[in-house]
This record gives C-alpha cells, structure tokens and sequence, in this order.
C-alpha cells in the first residue's frame, strides 16, 4: 500500500481512462517566488508586499523558502520521475529580490533532483527597482541563462501611475548590464497605459529597441478583477487608439528584425522563449511555490496541480509534505478549448497531429469549430496545419472561445 496521496501517487492517474495520449510532451519547471517591494495596482498576479506582512526590520524568509521549494519538489518527483526537463522559469513576484546566492542554491538543488538538459534555458524575472550593480552578473554565474525585465515603460509619469518602484534611468541601467552579460534577455513593455498618447507609447517602444532586445514582450494594459485598478479605473485610451498603438507597434518591431510569433511577443530568430513556447504548444509543466499551477499529462488524462496560495501558509505545508491545494482531471469536453487557449495564439499555429496526442481526442472534436472558424476568416487550413489568420490575431478572444464546450 503506497504512503503517498492519491493526488501524488502516479498509479492513481496511470489507472485506465477513456482518452489515449501520445508520448509525454516536454517538461518545463515553473518556480514561483512570490514577494515584491510593492503591489502594483494593475497586477493580479500572486505576489505579496512583504512589508506588509511582516514585523517590522524581519527579513525575508529566504532559507525557509527555499527549503520548503525543496520538499515541495522532492514530494512531486514521483509524478515526473526520469522525464527530462527543457527549461526553468522563476517567476513571481519579484524573484531578483532573492540573493545571488539564494538562486544558486535553488538551481543546484534541482539539478540534483531533475534531469536538466544540459542546454535547458534558465529565466529569472528581474525587476529594474531591485538593480544593483554586478548583480545581474552574479546571477548569470548563479547558472541563469535568460533574464525577464519589468520595465514596462520608460516615461518617469506613467511609470509612477502604474506604481512601479523604479524610474527611467534604472531601467535604462538595467537594460545595459543585461546585455553586457547575458546572451539573451527579455525586455517587458507595456501600452495603452493611463493617458497614454500614440506618440508617447512609440516613444517607449523606440527607447526599447535602442537597446536591442534579442526579444520583446508587448502588453496591453488591462483592468484585472480584485486589483486596485479594478475599484479605482484611472483614464485609459479607447480601443481604437490602442489597436492604433499595436498596429505601431508591430510595425516598427519588424522594422528592427523583430518576428511577431506569439500575440504578444516578438523575438529576433533563435531567442524565442523557449519556456513560455512550451505552454503554448500545450507541453507539460511542474509548477512549484506559493500558488505556482502546473499541467501534467500522463497515458488517459491529464492533471492541473495548484499549490497553496498564501506564502506562509505554503512554507508550512511543503515542510510537511502537503503543498498541492488541489489537483483536477481536465474534463474530456475542456480539452479542446484548453489547447486552443494556448496553441492559437502563436503565429505558427499548430498541426493537427499535435492536437490529437497532446489531448488525445479525434479531430472529430474540434471538426465543427475549426469549419466555423475558417468561415469567419478566424483561421486557415493547409495539409495538416492550423494556424490563426491576421483576422484571427486581431480577435484572439473571439476565435478561443468557438471552442468552449456547449
């Protein structure tokens, strides 16, 4: 009788199903570290202000943190035992608040648990506000490969609307030592912010592209539930204007030898992110941290793990071997709309094979809304491939949901 909860035990999503995968997709590991200097008012996602939590002049909980990611991974090898894994994301929150020697730490302790390649591409989101000098170099020899920078804008106004903790020098600053010592980085830019004018939102976009960025990621500023923004909207530009500023964007971006992949991001030929690709070909990843969500397939169904949401809380339970809050089978009639989430939005598209192993349904499943989709222009059809239109891009949202379950 095995000691492990059915939700850890792989014999409990071995046993037999109605669906029929293919080989194993490929395995990324996501690692959430989730506190910030300061909540900005747009984000939802789990991050934390640890100084508003803590007694005053505590410290972060760094070791304490960084053990319970531990255990929590030790806990989750039986899911992913001998599979290799193609990258590494450290998200957050803030991860550059962690210490050089903190990231170190935590790459040697998943090496010597999981199977990296040996080329695995290793992200680490950095946020200008936590720059110090030589710090991104510290990092790089800490084994990452690839930094993610939060800029999101270069004017000194919009950056304190969007209650950033960093001003226009230190992105710029950031953005210098970023490529001097890394190979690749990823600059993060924001548009249509609170006020925002065409001329301003290329104004940062060619600021951007002065420093070259191997690869760009360009968001559209939107108003997420249970933020500060949400209870208190500031002034936004109409859609028109911001479809103005995207179509800008895309323009000059490919002016700079920039390819527009993904809907929102645009890279230089051979600096896609090789992680978030993963998610959009709907592979597989092990998600650990406060609140981190993972996707696991295995031979007739797959698994959406969720760990704890709340930092203590989830320090707490990993050390005792129980961080998973939950972990759902994706419903057979959810699938499709799950991969079409993700696939449809890369400009390649994907091919119908892919579709059919990666869920294991027919195409039989999808036959109706893919015709529907065609119809409309949303998408186009050619041998064995699937891949959304300019159309298409333009009305992502409209073309995602054709595949919903009646």
């Amino acid at each position: 009788m095995s000691d492990l909860q059915p939700s850890r035990d792989p014999r409990h999503w071995m046993r037999p199903g109605t669906l029929q995968l293919g080989a194993p997709p490929p395995l990324s590991l996501y690692i959430h570290l989730p506190w910030c200097l300061k909540k900005c008012p747009y984000c939802d996602f789990n991050s934390h202000e640890w100084s508003a939590t803590a007694a005053s002049g505590e410290a972060m909980p760094e070791a304490r943190y960084l053990d319970a990611l531990r255990a929590d991974l030790e806990a989750s090898l039986p899911l992913v035992w001998g599979r290799p894994v193609h990258s590494v994301f450290i998200g957050g929150g803030t991860p550059s608040l962690f210490s050089p020697q903190a990231i170190d730490r935590l790459l040697a302790d998943v090496r010597a648990r999981l199977p990296l390649e040996p080329d695995a591409e290793i992200t680490l989101e950095a946020n200008p506000g936590t720059f110090e000098k030589d710090r991104f170099r510290a990092f790089r020899q800490a084994g990452v490969t690839r930094l993610s920078i939060g800029v999101q804008s270069f004017d000194d106004a919009q950056l304190k609307a969007l209650g950033r903790v960093h001003d226009g020098a230190q992105a710029r600053a950031a953005l210098e030592e970023a490529a001097q010592v890394f190979d690749t980085f990823n600059l993060d830019l924001m548009y249509a912010l609170p006020g925002q004018t065409l001329a301003q939102c290329e104004a940062d976009l060619r600021t951007a592209l002065s420093f070259a960025p191997p690869h760009l990621s360009v968001y559209h500023l939107t108003l997420e539930p249970n933020t500060y923004f949400a209870k208190f909207p500031p002034p936004l530009p109409g859609d028109d204007e911001a479809y103005e500023m995207l179509d800008r964007i895309t323009e000059l971006t490919a002016v700079a030898g920039l390819q527009r992949y993904e809907v929102s991001a645009y890279a230089r030929p051979g600096h896609a992110c090789r992680h978030n690709l993963n998610y959009w070909r709907f592979g597989d990843y092990l998600g650990i941290g406060a609140g981190a969500h993972g996707k696991l397939s295995f031979a007739h169904r797959i698994a959406r793990p969720v760990r704890v949401r709340e930092p203590r809380l989830y320090m707490e339970r990993a050390l005792a071997g129980d961080a998973v809050a939950s972990m759902d089978e994706v419903p057979r009639a959810q699938l499709p709309f799950e991969f079409m989430l993700n696939a449809l939005r890369l400009r390649e598209g994907f091919a119908l094979a892919d579709f059919m192993s990666g869920t294991g349904l027919p195409l039989s499943s999808i036959d109706a809304a893919l015709r529907e989709a065609e119809a409309k222009g949303l998408v186009e059809r050619e041998g064995g491939w699937v891949r959304p239109t300019e159309r298409g891009f333009d009305f992502l949202s409209d073309l995602q949901s054709l595949f919903l379950p009646a």
